[in-house]
């Protein structure tokens, strides 16, 4: 009797409960070597690709592309092949099926649930939302090894990533997540790389000059082909299309809105990666933090030419942190402790069609204004090509958010734990103020702070607003 094993979805390296199906490397009915790739998922952080623990023959796939797979669910079948080389019964494949050491499910990392935005003065000033930390495990508990874009481990050797070749396109994973994007056929697309490998500049020239759109090769099959009989018929009444509909009814009567019981008519969408990330990761926010909000407005009339917003609101964050450190801090509220850091790292988002990515931007406290602007460019061009590691989105010790560059003036962000403040921007305004023996216009920037009260009392949260607009005032 054959050999038949299971495997199930192992938990990629981030705590997540599920990873979304993008492409299967494989069909039922295929034979496929050990370590080979089996399936490209999408997760919060990036896109993975999965190697099979087996080699065998395909019986089952769980899923299709764009189907959410729990962490634990089987995802593939195998007929074990005997003649194949199989991994050592009870060796480390890498990867875990439960949450790692010190690190549960909820302690994934978040999306934040502000975005980027473009900025007249020197560049973009980048909205952001906190990261949710990893727990630092036991002494002694041995590292995760799950399987993150760019090294795949097994036992405790680190294997470079392989371009998959499913499809019968030889590319990375994140390259096939750039196609996505920029809404390229990547089966079209002219491989310039080694071994055929299509390559991320082959994507981007592809899209460039238009030679490979998605959709471009099946639009066109079926005009070559006589439409079947019945796709002949014309229908005798057709509805009248969205783009058609006016305030007056087929009678000439005014429409009249349709009653509650009628269910809405747009097409529901099942949150996936990014988003689906956010949408835990708030909620338990909202149910964990016991959120306060102060507001006051910078006054940059002081400011002498053109300057670096972002690079000015960065280094007026870590002048606040070190005059209040108790802001640059987690909070486990479960038990009651408070961790301060010596060093200010900031959460800068990058928006995406996928959803919103969080870097971390390390020891910014030590940045000049040129090495923040280096860094955020770094960091925006590594999630624009889903390159960046998975390390490089956690751990932040406070976070930024710009909400002002599209509109408002004060807000309420987000404190995702385990930190403890999030700084908000808000829309740059020429306000008319009281001086000294008369009135002035000055540039002002309002600027939001909310802070977790468990962790931090009000005295300290409006001693590091003061030293924050203080900084944001000098002259340079």
């Amino acid at each position: 009797m054959a050999d038949t094993k299971s495997f199930k979805l192992p938990d990629l390296g981030e705590g997540l409960p599920d990873a979304t199906i993008v492409e299967w490397a494989v069909k039922v009915g295929d034979t496929i070597r050990l370590d080979e790739p089996l399936v490209s998922m999408e997760t919060a952080k990036a896109v993975v690709d999965v190697p099979s623990p087996f080699s065998g023959r395909v019986l089952k796939l769980a899923g299709n592309a764009g189907d959410v797979i729990e962490t634990g669910a089987v995802l593939a079948e195998f007929e074990i092949d005997p003649n194949l080389p199989q991994r050592a019964e009870g060796q480390d494949t890498g990867h875990h099926h439960g949450p790692t050491p010190g690190k549960g499910v909820g302690a994934q990392d978040p999306a934040p649930d502000d975005r980027v935005v473009a900025s007249s003065e020197g560049g973009a000033i980048e909205a952001t939302d906190a990261p949710q930390p990893e727990a630092k495990s036991e002494p002694g508990a041995r590292a995760d090894s799950g399987t993150v874009v760019g090294a795949m481990q097994s036992s405790d050797a680190v294997l470079s990533e392989q371009a998959s070749s499913a499809g019968g396109v030889k590319a990375m994973p994140a390259v096939r997540a750039m196609a996505r994007k920029l809404k390229v056929d990547i089966t079209r697309v002219r491989a310039t790389g080694a071994d055929g490998v299509v390559t991320m500049a082959d994507v981007k020239q592809a899209a460039a000059d238009g030679s490979a759109p998605m959709g471009a090769a099946r639009a066109a099959a079926p005009a070559q082909a006589p439409a079947p009989a019945a796709a002949r018929v014309q229908p005798s009444a057709s509805p009248r299309a969205a783009d058609q509909r006016t305030a007056m009814s087929a009678s000439g009567k005014p429409m009249r809105t349709q009653p509650p019981s009628v269910s809405a008519s747009g097409q529901p969408e099942q949150l996936k990666g990014v988003r689906r990330n956010m949408a835990r990761v708030m909620a338990d926010a909202h149910a964990k933090v016991v959120p306060t909000t102060l507001v006051d407005d910078a006054d940059l009339h002081g400011w002498i030419g053109k300057q670096d917003i972002t690079a000015r609101l960065v280094r007026a964050i870590c002048a606040a942190c070190k005059a209040v450190p108790a802001l640059n801090a987690w909070f486990d509220g479960d038990k009651l402790v408070r961790t301060m850091h010596p060093q200010v790292d900031i959460g800068i988002a990058v928006d995406t069609d996928d959803g919103l990515f969080v870097p971390a931007l390390r020891n910014a406290d030590v940045l000049d204004a040129a090495g923040v602007r280096s860094a955020i460019q770094r960091l925006r061009a590594q999630v624009e090509d889903r390159s960046i590691p998975a390390s490089e989105l956690s751990g932040y010790t406070i976070s930024l958010s710009n909400f002002g560059m599209f509109a408002g003036r004060y807000a309420t962000p987000v404190v995702v734990p385990p930190t403890v403040a999030i700084v908000g921007a808000g829309k740059l305004s020429q306000d008319v103020v009281a001086v000294m023996g008369g009135i002035e216009v000055h540039r002002r920037m309002p600027i939001s702070l909310t802070f977790d009260h468990r962790a931090c009392t009000g005295g300290e949260a409006a001693r590091f607003l003061r030293a924050l607009l203080d900084d944001l005032a000098l002259p340079n």
